[in-house]
This record gives structure tokens, C-alpha cells and sequence, in this order.
């Protein structure tokens, strides 16, 4: 799924646009038992509530794509009978009306993933008819395309509210306020089927993490039976891994230099293009990023192992994950450098007697801990270099 398909099923989450016809949910202890399950029709909920429940589902379609969302695919033999994705067809095709299915589908939750404090674990059911769109993209909401039927799970950490005094209208006195269990943000949750190319997608899964570095692969491997991708910190050491081991003595400033400028050209071309999907790099491209940003043929003779010993030998790394988009940063055990990502000409790596320097112009404008001082002029005090 991309922006603009999240964005479409993240609409649906309002009072305005509301055909969710059921939620279902199970309240676990921290020791793994079953406190109450309940199923409802979701049309019959108060208004407060169904905000607060979209709230919470909302949640599990927001972050950045390739870092705490992630579509995920099934491999083939989860679809077979009894494997985890033809549960999960089941359930979605039972509508959150089979109570045996719900129970099995707690069970499967309970048993795979682990915290030391109570949670809930929320399922809703819709039937989205999705509507059609012309050429130039504009939506007919008159005209329907097809059904896109679904259910999205969220697991919520529910804790007790922190004491404090609240105000007593009756009595006009404050008094200490009873402590109640509360449902937080959810920290993790997926939609399935997945919504790709605006259709219904069995074969995908899109994937909730609140912690990108976190992503609880117990759940993901036993629940859902998907090989969950490196993590957004992951693809960065493994990036920086590669390149580094790759270059060896040749990795130098102006080398590296020379990449990021690549990255970013690259990240500029997706903004200016306007694309809703997020951009991957290969290994194909990570090899052609290397070549022009000065490698050698004998750095490169060794590329592909180390290439697939750190991000598998299929591994697509998010280019979002692997570069900083807000800033260029050089880093020595003494000195930080940090200037604008499309500024690195800025810097420089000089040889000023006799020793390796890093140079950078100074502006009209400089300023020291909020004051402002004066350039040095040639003849006073220091020698200007």
C-alpha cells in the first residue's frame, strides 16, 4: 500500500463516513489471562465511544511507510489450509460474527506476544464501497468500483490513570480522584487483506508498529507468518555497513559525500514527482550508487556478499530510513558539523599545514551561543586562512 491508499482507508475512520458494522475485543491480563471478550454491533455504539474507537484505529494507519507501517506478504504456504493467512481470510470473511474464530484469533494473540501490563485487543469489520474515479483522479461517489471488504486489529496497553484531585461540582471541594484503568494508543496493529491499487490484496498485509525498532517478531512470525523486513534502524546500520565494508580504505569524505548528493537527488526526484509510493534501493541501485560515487572495480569485487551477509540477498532498504532528510552531519569525537542535506558543498576536507582539515566559509551572519561577533580581518590577531 502506498500514501495515498492508507490515506483513503484512514477517511473511512470518521462519524461523516462511518458503514463499520462490527467490533469485537478481548481484555488480557499481564499473565496472559482473558479478563472479558465482547462483540457488538458498532453502529449501535455512542457517539463518544465510536470517536474514541476511531481514535484508536486511526492510530494504526499513521506513521512513515517502511518504518512503522509495513506491507508485508504472505509466502504461499500460509494460504494452504490451516496456515496463518487463510485464518486470517476466515475471519474476514466471518465479519466478526463467528465467536469460535474470535476466541481462536485471542488465543493466537495471547500466546505470541508478551508485555508486562494488561491490554486490549480491538478488531473492527467493514465494508467499504469503494468508489470509482475518473481519469484525471476525482473520485465518483455516485459510482461504485468494487467492495473492499476488511478488518483491522489494534492491541492497546490499558493502565491505571495517575492519581490526582478533581473538582466536585456538588460540593464545590476537590477530592482525591479514584484510579481507573485506562486504554492508551495502540502499540501495535495490521490491516488485512491489504488495500493496493484501491482493491482487496489477501495476499498483503499492512503492518502496525508504534516502535520502529520494536517490531515484535513473534507476532509477526507466529501470528501472522510473515518475514517482517529490518527495521528502519536496521536498514540504516546495514547501509552503513555495506558501505563502509565495501570501500574499505577508499571511503573517504568526499566519496561519502559524493553519495548522500545521489540520495538526495533521488529523494528529490520522488517529491517532485509527487509519487505516493516510498522509494526502496536494491542492491542493483545501492551497486550503482557506490560506482558513481567513486568506487573502484576492486572495491566493488566483494560488493554483492557483503551486500546480502547485511541486508539479504532480496533485501530492499527504505531510501527514507537510510539518509537524513533534515540535515548533513559530520561527526568527530570533539566536533559535530551539522548543515542543510542540500548543502554539502559547504563543507570541505582541506590539507592546511600539513594536517587534515575540515573547512567551512563563514557568512555575513555568525553567531556565538546567541551572540553575534565579527569576522576576522586579515592582519589582525589570527592569520586568516
Amino acid at each position: 500500500m502506498n500514501k495515498k491508499e492508507v490515506s483513503e482507508i484512514k477517511k473511512q475512520l470518521t462519524t461523516q463516513k462511518n458503514s463499520f458494522t462490527r467490533i469485537a475485543g478481548c481484555y488480557v491480563s499481564a499473565e496472559k489471562e482473558k479478563i472479558t471478550t465482547f462483540s457488538q454491533m458498532f453502529q449501535r455504539l455512542e457517539e463518544e465511544e465510536t470517536f474514541k474507537y476511531f481514535e484508536i484505529f486511526r492510530k494504526t494507519l499513521s506513521g512513515s511507510l517502511g518504518k512503522n507501517l509495513i506491507n508485508m506478504e504472505f509466502p504461499m504456504e500460509t494460504e494452504e489450509e490451516g496456515g496463518t493467512q487463510e485464518f486470517l481470510y476466515r475471519l474476514m470473511k466471518s465479519e466478526l460474527l463467528d465467536s469460535d474464530l474470535l476466541d481462536e484469533f485471542y488465543d493466537k494473540v495471547i500466546d505470541c506476544y508478551t508485555t508486562g501490563e494488561n491490554y486490549l485487543i480491538l478488531l473492527l469489520f467493514n465494508n467499504y464501497d469503494v468508489p470509482g474515479k475518473t481519469s484525471d483522479d476525482i473520485e465518483m461517489l455516485d459510482a461504485s468500483s468494487s467492495v473492499y471488504s476488511y478488518f483491522q486489529c489494534a492491541i492497546c496497553p490499558v493502565d491505571l490513570s495517575k492519581p490526582a484531585l478533581s473538582y466536585d461540582p456538588a460540593e464545590q471541594s476537590f477530592h482525591n480522584r479514584e484510579r481507573d484503568w485506562v486504554v492508551a494508543m495502540p502499540e501495535l496493529g495490521f490491516l488485512f487483506p491489504a488495500f493496493d491499487d484501491r482493491n482487496m490484496d489477501v495476499h498483503h498485509i499492512l503492518y502496525y508498529s508504534k516502535d520502529s525498532e520494536d517490531l515484535h517478531f513473534d507476532l509477526t512470525d507466529k501470528l501472522l507468518g510473515c518475514q517482517i523486513p529490518l527495521s528502519a534502524g536496521l536498514q540504516k546500520e546495514a547501509f552503513q555497513t555495506v558501505v563502509e565494508e565495501t570501500l574499505g580504505r577508499d571511503c573517504s569524505f568526499d566519496t561519502v559525500k559524493n553519495l548522500h548528493d545521489s540520495l538526495q537527488k533521488i529523494q528529490q526526484q520522488a517529491r517532485d514527482a509527487d509519487s505516493p509510493d516510498p522509494v526502496s534501493l536494491d542492491k542493483m541501485t545501492v551497486r550503482s550508487l557506490l560506482e558513481e560515487s567513486g568506487a573502484t572495480a576492486e572495491d566493488m569485487a566483494a560488493f554483492d556478499t557483503t551486500y546480502e551477509e547485511n541486508a539479504g540477498e532480496d533485501g530492499k532498504l527504505m531510501l527514507a530510513n537510510v539518509i537524513g532528510s533534515r540535515k548533513f552531519e559530520v561527526h568527530t569525537p570533539d566536533v559535530t558539523i551539522t548543515v542543510s542535506p542540500d548543502r554539502t558543498d559547504l563543507v570541505q576536507q582541506k590539507i592546511i599545514d600539513g594536517r587534515e582539515c575540515l573547512v567551512i566559509p563563514i557568512s555575513d551572519d555568525v553567531q556565538v551561543n546567541g551572540i553575534t561577533v565579527k569576522h576576522l580581518v586579515p592582519g589582525q590577531g589570527q592569520q586568516a586562512q
